[in-house]
């Protein structure tokens, strides 16, 4: 289909969320979405180098996940320290599965990506005498790697330097807007989003940014489980984008729970306050209620192994003591050192009626990471041609099966610098910006294509409840063939339910951001319950209660989903731990269990 001016049109896709034609429109070379320190970083690098920018962001600026936080950044910066050694440990926290090109290429970069954020304005703790910067250990680390700003205020710091130079750069930013959809031009390529900005202004509704690039950096997707430390506007929307626009995500299954969420009872929901893993790198214990350090003899590291096996520990303990959470005990900081280096985390704490300088933590895991994502190569290109992806959202290998303790904060920054580099260089093929006749006219189409097969419907505002009710039990720390498939099963009636109504009465949901949400969702829990069923063992933080073994023979290799246009997923394995260079995903779907 072509534009009257002989430019393509962009006509979404049978999947496309539903939602109102663009009202407005504006353009640009690159459009970031996201505000977190891989966005950011994206759009100063590309400023810099010349490139009209627009940031879209869900919230405020600054509202991202990366002012949350709280242990800071891991680069091999001391004395004695080594990229190796970070390579090393990173590779045993992946359990098998990181891509050691992309690892490698993240400890070797990031030491000088973290002094180019320094110079961007960012102030991390630093000894009074020497200025030499400060460093901490977390779980995984065989060594103090951790820089740290504001003592357990890292990416607050982060975000607000990185906010200040965007704002003092000029670049144009969409605030408190929604994206939608992915846009293309007739040749497949991204042209662009649609989005929708909540509230009044000279940009309300649904509008669309046209750009030669598109750069997801989105953040995570904890919301789709009842208790999480992500915000509440991680709710997967850059994961659905990509897959509703043809791109390929990998690895969704693994997700990291927490080990030390403050627990505020049974019926607590929504994001829940962390207590940051250097606590237990500055010496604090976790102990059960009778004070015994159950970490002792589970790990070299006891409380300081990697994130999945504290966390498997943690449960173990509440199962064997019938127990809603552990302890962690840091009495013995003292009131100073609480005040001085945790200072976010007493407040916390106290805010809940809880003194950690004179009782024990009530700790239990959350929901707190993505290890997979968006699947990228070493410069954030996905298998749609001038789409890129970064941070949390996308799937680099660098993360494997669990992510190293404070690796994704520099895992944003590198690759961020990296996507930045390919879109300027003005490379062909994925990096190459679209013409100006190749972008799409201003009638871009959100509702499905003539002749579509009715289109995805929308679902109700309640159904985001459902589906994390569904996944925290189904799909949560512990798992099974049993739980999953239960989980697959109920995910599927949430959504036969608005499909039959679709079809019986020509109705779906109204449009808007809550049902927007739900629906992107649905789409990210259907995919990450059909890889956790597909991976039949237990690896890093997939924790198969009826799998208990690790598996390499069968299982060392990545799962591969794509969506198709009638909505059915394809679930493939890779041959080995190695990512296949990213392609343009074949255009037949299979649909598997």
């Amino acid at each position: 289909m072509t534009h009257p001016t002989g430019r393509p049109e962009a006509v979404a896709p049978a999947t496309a969320l539903r939602a109102a034609a663009p009202g407005w429109a504006t353009e640009a070379d690159v459009v970031v979405v996201g505000s977190g320190v891989a966005g950011l970083t994206v759009a100063l690098r590309c400023a810099a180098a010349g490139a009209r920018v627009t940031v879209v962001t869900k919230a405020r600026l600054d509202d991202g996940s990366t002012r949350w936080a709280q242990g800071g950044i891991a680069a091999a910066l001391g004395e004695g320290d080594t990229p190796e050694q970070h390579l090393d440990d990173t590779l045993v926290a992946g359990a098998g599965l990181c891509d050691e090109r992309a690892v490698r290429t993240l400890v070797t970069e990031g030491p000088d990506a973290v002094r180019r954020l320094i110079t961007t304005g960012a102030r991390f703790d630093a000894d009074d005498d020497t200025g030499e910067i400060l460093l901490t250990r977390e779980g995984g680390h065989h060594r103090r790697r951790i820089a740290h700003a504001g003592g357990d205020a890292t990416g607050a710091e982060i975000s607000r330097a990185l906010v200040e130079a965007v704002r003092e750069a000029g670049i144009d930013t969409v605030e408190n807007a929604l994206v939608l959809d992915l846009l293309k031009n007739g040749s497949g390529r991204a042209a662009g989003v649609t989005l929708h900005v909540m509230g009044e202004g000279r940009r309300d509704g649904v509008g669309a940014v046209r750009a030669g690039a598109v750069v997801l950096a989105t953040g995570g997707m904890g919301q789709i489980f009842s208790a999480t430390t992500n915000p509440a506007v991680s709710t997967g929307d850059g994961v659905a984008l990509a897959l509703r626009a043809g791109a390929e995500v990998s690895d969704l299954e693994f997700v990291q729970f927490h080990p030390t969420v403050l627990w505020l009872g049974p019926e607590a929901e929504g994001q829940q306050p962390l207590v940051s893993e250097a606590v237990r790198g500055e010496g604090a214990h976790l102990v059960d209620a009778d004070g015994v350090r159950f970490m002792r003899g589970q790990h070299e590291l006891a409380e300081l192994a990697p994130r999945d096996i504290v966390a498997k520990g943690i449960t173990r303990r509440m199962q064997e003591r019938g127990a809603e959470h552990m302890y962690l005990d840091a009495r013995h900081f003292g009131a100073r050192m609480w005040e001085r280096r945790f200072p976010t985390i007493l407040a916390a704490c106290r805010a809940h009626g809880i003194d950690p300088v004179t009782e024990p933590i009530p700790v239990a895991p959350a929901a707190h990471y993505a290890s997979g994502g968006v699947r990228t190569d070493l410069h954030g290109r996905t298998t749609v041609p001038g789409l890129y992806a970064c941070g949390e959202v996308a799937c680099t290998g660098v993360h494997g099966a669990n992510r190293l303790a404070s690796n994704s904060l520099l895992e944003g920054l590198v690759f961020a610098e990296r996507i930045a580099e390919d879109i300027t260089a003005g490379a062909e093929g994925p990096a190459r910006p679209a013409t100006a006749a190749e972008r799409p006219g201003p009638d871009e189409r959100t509702e499905p294509e003539e002749g579509a097969p009715g289109g995805a419907p929308l679902l109700a505002s309640e159904a985001r409840y459902e589906i994390q009710h569904i996944m925290t039990h189904g799909a949560g720390v512990l798992r099974s063939a049993e739980s999953l498939a239960r989980a697959a099963d109920r995910l599927e009636r949430v959504h036969d339910e608005a499909a039959a109504q679709l079809r019986r009465d020509g109705k779906t949901a109204e449009p808007g951001v809550e049902t927007w949400e739900a629906t992107n969702l649905h789409l990210v829990a259907r995919v990450l319950v059909a890889a956790a069923l597909r991976r039949e063992e237990t690896r890093g933080c997939h924790w198969r209660e009826d799998r208990p073994a690790r598996d390499d023979a069968a299982w060392r290799r990545h799962l591969l989903v794509t969506l198709g246009p009638d909505g059915a997923l394809d679930v493939r394995s890779t041959d080995s731990e190695a990512f296949p260079p990213p392609t343009t995903p074949r255009t037949e779907t299979e649909s598997r269990p």
